[in-house]
């Protein structure tokens, strides 16, 4: 019976590694911990960039968690599912993807010492599911109301995202944001999309050129010198096919014997777009948009009609316009008639940084607008856009949720005091883990305080007595100052949903790496494996 159960398993082919127990649970942790680390120092306004470089030699520089988890190379399992953690904050709220996964590894982390006291993993996952649960109702409780006639609160929690990646310019980008969603919305609030609102970058310029273009502007350049550079009452047709002679799709060969037949075929073939060009003009269009290309022949002839056109538009700017001037994407040119055509107030070109730009104003469904951003460089203009983006997110959550609390770790450390005197009711071993989620709300109030200097441990202790007051609830840490302050009165406020949805996805994602008691890496007939046999699974944290 010894000799047996000493045998090694033979169910797993050859050169497969395996972690079990409390060594699976460990490296998991560790992973965990290490990838929350990794970002941790970019939280608040005083947050530290990271620089991360391809094995292409291209830059990226960020302090937005979700872009640096994504460019960076992390090849452990559970250091993935903390990306797509991120992932899925930034594409619920658009913010707060650096404190989820902080909170995160912190939970992760803390569970550590509750293994250390031999508390099964189940009864640590029970608690933080109720410790979560719980949460969510007390930054309810902590939150107040926002529309979107509250124009100054709404630049406040656009001010708020941007606060450490563009500071220098957030009150003028906060401006543009909060405008640019005035614009697009309706009486509901719940249909609002980011995706209304378009994004082009030009470098050349200060940040501070950005401009809000009422309409949808297009990185392209009219195909003819000929063609006019400006219509009013704008008709458009927008194409998703080819303006030239299709190609056959099976092999031909043509065989020409004599000069009059080469200039037959060449006759035929320029009839053939002489007639695609008035199949155009019949419908009264004047403006065309292509999703393909647009032969040489035929801009000629569109030119002589009067007819403005530009090619190679995205199918998802093709969309946009369609939406705008309430067109149809037209993909058969016989099937053209006026009722396809998207009608605007008006079209024109217009040199931006040394580059032609295409802007269609005045469209009778106006919800998209256009932010052309500018800035001095690539990378500037890269984070910029994402810290854009950030804002138009915080915004619109904050919008459709209807509520917003105090930032600058206020509302973490109110809601901490409240969890762990409802962890006094619960009791048993779950009042433990409770007590650790309640704990690790902590992290982002000590996280600010160390970039604004302060000595974190002190600082929490401040905080803690000063919200024993309720008068004290928005009381948090102001970076910039170096001290403590009410955070409303600052006005450094965020949406409700950012701290609910990264406690509720942190919390999910915790439980699901404490489940795991076994990792089993292996690859087929020993390929990719390391030194003796083993796997290139990494064993070690950053995995990068």
């Amino acid at each position: 019976m010894n000799n047996s159960s000493n045998q090694k398993s033979e169910f797993l082919p050859e050169g497969t590694k395996r972690d079990r127990g409390k060594d699976a649970q460990r490296l998991n942790i560790l992973v965990a911990r290490a990838v929350g680390n990794a970002v941790k120092s970019t939280l608040g306004p005083r947050g530290m960039d990271k620089m991360l470089v391809d094995e292409y030699g291209n830059v990226t520089v960020s302090n937005d968690g979700a872009a640096i988890l994504k460019e960076m190379a992390i090849e452990h399992p559970v250091g993935k599912m903390l990306v797509d953690l991120a992932k899925t904050q930034d594409e619920e709220v658009g913010d707060g993807t650096t404190s989820a996964v902080v909170f995160a590894g912190g939970l992760v982390s803390k569970a550590e010492t509750l293994l250390d006291e031999n508390i099964h993993p189940s009864i640590i996952i029970k608690g933080y599911k109720m410790a979560a649960e719980k949460a969510a109702e007390l930054f309810k409780e902590i939150s107040e109301e926002i529309t979107i006639n509250d124009k100054e609160l709404l630049l406040d929690i656009a001010k708020t995202s941007m606060t450490g990646k563009a500071s220098e310019y957030s009150g003028g980008l906060a401006h543009i944001v909060v405008e640019a969603i005035n614009k697009i919305s309706k009486i509901s609030h719940e249909n609002l999309d980011k995706e209304q609102i378009k994004i082009e970058q030009k470098v050349g310029a200060n940040i501070s050129e950005s401009k809000l273009v009422d309409g949808i502007v297009l990185d392209k350049e009219i195909v003819h010198s000929e063609m006019p550079r400006e219509i009013n009452d704008a008709k458009i047709l927008l194409l998703s096919t080819a303006l030239e002679i299709k190609e056959p799709e099976t092999e031909a060969k043509i065989q020409i014997t004599s000069p009059e037949q080469l200039q037959a075929f060449l006759d035929q073939e320029e009839n053939t777009l002489k007639q695609m060009v008035e199949q155009i003009e019949a419908t009264g269009a004047n403006v065309l948009i292509c999703q393909k290309g647009i032969d040489d022949l035929a801009q000629h002839y569109l030119a002589q009609k009067g007819i403005c056109a530009i090619r190679r538009v995205k199918q998802s700017d093709l969309e946009m316009i369609a939406k705008a001037t309430k067109a149809k994407i037209v993909s058969r040119l016989k099937d053209v008639t006026e009722k396809e055509l998207g009608f605007t107030k008006k079209i024109y070109d217009k040199k931006i940084a040394g580059d032609h730009m295409f802007f269609i104003e005045g469209c009778p469904n106006p919800r998209t607008v256009t932010i052309i951003l500018r800035g001095t460089s690539e990378q500037i203009l890269a984070e910029t856009d994402r810290t854009l983006t950030d804002a138009i997110g915080a915004v619109i959550s904050s919008l459709k949720i209807g509520r917003y609390v105090a930032a600058g770790g206020a509302s973490e450390i109110e809601v901490s005091l409240k969890l762990k005197d409802f962890a006094k009711t619960v009791g048993g071993r779950e009042q433990l883990a409770i007590e650790c989620f309640a704990e690790v709300l902590d992290v982002i109030p000590k996280t600010l305080s160390e970039s604004a200097g302060l000595d974190a441990i002190d600082t929490i202790v401040s905080l803690r007595n000063k919200h024993q007051d309720p008068k004290n609830k928005f009381v948090g840490v102001d970076v910039i100052n170096g001290t403590l302050t009410d955070m409303k009165e600052k006005r450094v406020i965020e949406p409700l949903n950012v701290k609910t949805q990264a406690i509720t996805s942190a919390a999910e994602v915790a439980e699901m790496i404490l489940r795991i008691d076994d990792i089993i890496a292996g690859s087929k007939g020993g390929q990719g494996a390391g030194p003796q046999g083993q796997p290139n699974m990494p064993n070690m944290p950053g995995m990068m």
